[in-house]
Order: structure tokens, then C-alpha cells, then sequence
């Protein structure tokens, strides 16, 4: 190949192109062009990236079988069929293959992103301006001419995707709501394809999900849930004690303060207690529970 190497690692693989019944082990090669799934030096499969429509890890179709364990799926195109290749290593090994395939599909992506189109409740004059997609460890980066800037998937509070009318037409847009700087703002990103936009779409559930996933094993109960949205809902506080917010006892406070603080959900600011960025995200969700 004449780019360069990005990953190359023995696992086994199949594929509906080969037709086994069982996988075989071999070289999987991954450029910045095209994955090569190779048995031998006559036994090749070629997947160019732009034929790549869709990428799953841990999960395997039924047609090629549930002798698979940790495993990287990809969906491609290939002389107009739709067809599908597994590939299984270590837990490890997939883990880093697939956020790397991920980034080798997606980065360098050419969109269309309005970075504040909301900021709180105000919807911005802001208008959407070219930039280059980049995933970068826990985000989303944006570069511009005019400036780079980030999303950072634990300020994330929920993502969806639609279609927007943008300079006449209609194209695939994924709207991501996020805290920035401790405010709650709406970035817009628009995509030319749908296949990338799609893609891009299960990088993010996918670490979106593990994201979740920490969360899942913090109790909070009703006293936890008003000290987040408390601390949430009135920002600095403007020097005024917590407690004296919430009507209860100062040390009760604290305690709740100390039990947040091991959850991840609160630290020590300049002027005292503070959330996460994660505890933003918390807070936001439980700002209707709250207030019911």
C-alpha cells in the first residue's frame, strides 16, 4: 500500500464475500485508504473505507455464525450488494481497532457546524461555517480557519438527528446538547453523506453508553438530586451557603456534598463546591424529578 499503516494485527475473521463456515485466521491491515482482511498473499479481501456504511463492536450477524467473542463488524458496499465482515481478537485488541477504524472513516470529514445555535433558552444569530470533524479521546473536535473548538462527550446531556434546509438544501444534521463553560448550549453539525453521518451517529451512542454506564451504579436519592439541581439551578449561588438555599442543616449539606464528591459529581471550586461536568449533566436530567 502506498498510504500509511494505521493498524496491522493477527485475528481471525469472515466474511459473506468468503463464504466459510467458520472464520479463518490471518492479517487484518488498516490504512488510511482501505482494511485488508488477508488469509494468505492470494486469499485478500478489500474493504475501501468509503465503501464502509456502517461499524458495530459486539455484535455479530447470525450468517456468519456465534463462534465470535470480541468482535468489530463492519457493514460495506461491494459491486452494489450490501455485506457484512467480522473480525475477533483480544477484548483489549477490538477495543482499540474499533475506535481507531472509527477515526479513520470519520476524521478529516468536511461539515457544516453552527457552534452556539442555542445558548441556555436563546436561540443565536450564529451561523452555520465549514470546519473538518476530528474524534479525539472523549470528543468531538471541530477545526475551522477562524478557530478550532471542542464537544466534550461528559458534558453531553442528549444528541439526536434530523434534517435541516441549509443554503437550499436538505441535509442530514446531528443536534448535540451540551454544557460549555457551565452553560447549557445546542451545537449543530451538518454532513454532505448520510453513510458518514450515520457512522458518526454509533461512534457517539457507543461512548455515549459507556459514558452512561459509570453513572449507573451512583444512588441518588431525593436529598443528592436537590443538592445537584440546587447547585445546578443557581450557578455561583452569589456567596449564599447552600444550605440556606435548600432550608436544611449545614452538616447535612456536607455530608451530601462529601457523598457527591466520591460519586464524581462534585469538587472543590475557588469559591467552594462545585459540579463536574459530569454532575451538570446528572443535574440537568433531574431537573424535572426536582420541580414535579
Amino acid at each position: 500500500m502506498s498510504e500509511s499503516v494505521i493498524a496491522d494485527f493477527v485475528g481471525k475473521f469472515n466474511s459473506e464475500v468468503a463464504g466459510r463456515g467458520d472464520p479463518i485466521r490471518g492479517r487484518i491491515v488498516l490504512s488510511q485508504k482501505r482494511l485488508v482482511l488477508a488469509a494468505s498473499e492470494d486469499d485478500k479481501l478489500t474493504i475501501p473505507l468509503d465503501s464502509i456504511f456502517d461499524i458495530a463492536i459486539g455484535q455479530v450477524p447470525p450468517d456468519l455464525g456465534d463462534f465470535f467473542d470480541s468482535t468489530v463488524t463492519i457493514a460495506f458496499e461491494r459491486k452494489g450488494k450490501r455485506l457484512v465482515a467480522a473480525i475477533e481478537a483480544g477484548d483489549e485488541k477490538i477495543e482499540k481497532f474499533g475506535t481507531v477504524l472509527f477515526k479513520a472513516v470519520i476524521n478529516g470529514t468536511e461539515t457544516t457546524v453552527k457552534e452556539r445555535a442555542r445558548v441556555g433558552g436563546r436561540v443565536t444569530d450564529e451561523s452555520f461555517k465549514t470546519a473538518k470533524l476530528f474524534l479525539t479521546p472523549g470528543n468531538v473536535e471541530f477545526r475551522r480557519k477562524d478557530g478550532s473548538f471542542n464537544v466534550d462527550l461528559k458534558t453531553v446531556s442528549d444528541f439526536d438527528r434530523n434534517t435541516r434546509e441549509i443554503n437550499g438544501t436538505g441535509r442530514p444534521v446531528l443536534t448535540v446538547r451540551h454544557m460549555k463553560d457551565g452553560t447549557a448550549m445546542t451545537t449543530l453539525a451538518a454532513m454532505a453523506s448520510n453513510r458518514k453521518m450515520s457512522i458518526l451517529g454509533r461512534y457517539l451512542r457507543r461512548e455515549y453508553a459507556e459514558l452512561m454506564e459509570e453513572l449507573k451504579d451512583v444512588e441518588l436519592t431525593k436529598d443528592k438530586k436537590e443538592v445537584l439541581v440546587a447547585m445546578y439551578s443557581t450557578g455561583d449561588m452569589d456567596g449564599m451557603p447552600l444550605a440556606s438555599i435548600l432550608g436544611k442543616d449545614s452538616s447535612q449539606v456536607s455530608m451530601i456534598l462529601q457523598d457527591l464528591s466520591a460519586d464524581g459529581l462534585v469538587q472543590d471550586g475557588a469559591d467552594g463546591p462545585a459540579l463536574t461536568p459530569t454532575g451538570k449533566v446528572v443535574a440537568s436530567r433531574h431537573l424535572e424529578d426536582v420541580n414535579a
